[in-house]
């Protein structure tokens, strides 16, 4: 076929999942869903495209995992993730240990699995999906520990089962005990080297004025992939050290920020369209009715009971009521993950693996189809949900090197408590200037008394040691009003 011709394809399906994921919005589906129909339509049951090599697949699928849990990292906010940690690393741990048993046992007994099989689809099942928990939670506000449990479970529990599936895909299955310790040994690589090749990073990044606005989110992303890299190369965990250094760098005062999170953004649309219809290509339609039955039974099992004993038996400790353990149990989205970790076992030539990766299938998109869409309902039922969308500024900075200042524009979102204060009430620290202000398409020079208004475009120099400390009063203006230090708000 020729390159004209693969480039209008391209085009066409990119442009076509695009329209899907306005139709998914506003069904409240995860667009996962449609990729995998959309695969499924241009695979060998539909348009004919023939895929099915596990090798490539699992290749192309782990490159892309790698991207979305970089993205997650890139864009997730430390301030309001950093209460649910704890509770996320306990549920990535002991929580997936308990799911991995429990679905484990049931696809033994219940459908005649050997235990190698069974391990391995408790295994894949385990890890929520960064992308599906990413593009839910998002849009549905809870409380900050609640949803930053979940979505610092996503980027966590990805990396301790991707190692437990590689050891029980080996040739000579490796003990328990031996299991265990390299474990620990690859998870405590995998953060050192994500926090090192973090912190490194930023430190450079915030100390070099590179020639092109342009240049600073392939920077920031090189390093991410770079840390997956090196973790590997020093037998760690490359998933927990791209997740890790994501987080480090898209919370440090680097410049160029929103560009960065939208570059970051755009790739993991990208990966995630990609990911998905490879996937949907690679299934067997024929092949997926024989294994609605185990499928099914599996599901159930996952859904409605190892989710929950894994919630209830690792968060005993940390304060979570009933309301919030119901919410985590159901919030525990399966996405492209399991699929992709199938291919490791169709790759190393398991038997039945073809079955496995035809099961897992069907449960992502029943289970999924299940889930999604009824989140926001059960989070309403159970009174979890908070008035009010977020009232976060965003900041886009820019390094004036030889100065020593730093260039700050600033949005103010409509449901800012920006709106209405005047320049002088918000007490920013000196060194800090607003210079410009652009309000409905018109720029003008505020004085003192000048009200800010929503939708106000505000350009603010600061001397570089001040920078961090006037983007947090304006943060904590944003959310709290011109009182915010009476409420104890920081603007973290």
């Amino acid at each position: 076929m020729k390159l004209d011709l693969w480039l209008l394809l391209g085009s066409a399906v990119i442009i076509t999942a695009i329209v899907a994921v306005r139709l998914a919005h506003r069904s409240g589906l995860p667009s996962l869903l449609l990729y995998l129909a959309l695969g499924l339509i241009l695979g060998e049951s539909g348009f004919g495209i023939q895929f099915d090599d596990p090798l490539v697949a699992e290749t192309l699928g782990l490159a892309a995992l790698v991207l979305i849990l970089a993205e997650g990292g890139i864009t997730t906010r430390w301030s309001e993730v950093r209460a649910g940690v704890p509770a996320a690393i306990s549920l990535s741990i002991v929580g997936s240990a308990v799911s991995i048993a429990t679905v484990a046992v049931a696809a033994h007994w219940l459908i005649g699995a050997d235990w190698r099989i069974a391990a391995l689809l408790g295994a894949v099942l385990a890890p929520t999906d960064a992308a599906a928990v990413f593009s839910v939670l998002r849009r549905l506000p809870l409380p900050p520990r609640l949803s930053g449990a979940l979505e610092a479970e996503s980027g966590f529990n990805d990396a301790p089962v991707i190692i437990l599936v590689l050891a029980l895909t080996e040739e000579h299955s490796p003990t328990v005990l031996g299991m265990a310790g390299e474990l620990v040994a690859e998870l405590a690589i995998g953060a050192v080297a994500g926090l090192l090749i973090g912190w490194l990073g930023a430190f450079a990044l915030r100390r070099l004025a590179l020639p092109a606005s342009g240049l600073y989110p392939i920077a920031v992303l090189a390093l991410v992939l770079g840390s997956y890299g090196a973790a590997s190369m020093l037998h760690g965990s490359g998933f927990l050290a791209t997740y890790i250094s994501a987080l480090v760098l898209g919370n440090s005062p680097l410049p160029h920020r929103p560009a960065t999170r939208g570059f970051a953004e755009g790739l993991a649309w990208l990966a995630q369209i990609g990911l998905f219809i490879m996937l949907g290509l690679l299934a067997s339609p024929s092949e997926l009715p024989a294994q609605i039955a185990p499928a099914v039974v599996c599901g159930l099992v996952l859904v409605f009971v190892a989710r929950p004993l894994s919630v209830l038996l690792s968060l005993p400790f940390f304060g979570f009521s009933w309301r919030e353990k119901g919410l985590l149990s159901w919030a525990g989205l399966r996405g492209a993950v399991p699929i992709v970790l199938t291919t490791v076992a169709m790759t190393a030539g398991l038997h039945n693996a073809d079955e496995l990766f035809a099961q897992v299938f069907i449960i992502v998109v029943v289970f999924t189809l299940l889930q999604g869409p009824t989140l926001p309902w059960v989070a309403r039922a159970l009174k979890l949900t908070i008035a009010g969308g977020s009232r976060d500024i965003d900041v886009e900075a820019a390094p004036l090197e030889e100065l020593h200042a730093e260039l700050l524009d600033i949005q103010i979102p409509p449901d800012s408590r920006l709106d209405g204060v005047e320049i002088f009430e918000l007490r920013l620290p000196q060194g800090a200037a607003i210079m410009l202000v652009v309000r409905d398409g018109k720029s003008f020079v505020p004085g003192p008394s000048t009200r800010l208004q929503a939708r106000d475009k505000l350009l603010v120099v600061t001397t570089s040691d001040v920078r961090g400390v006037t983007e947090r009063r304006l943060r904590a203006v944003s959310r709290r009003g011109k009182l915010a230090g009476w409420y104890g708000e920081r603007g973290d």
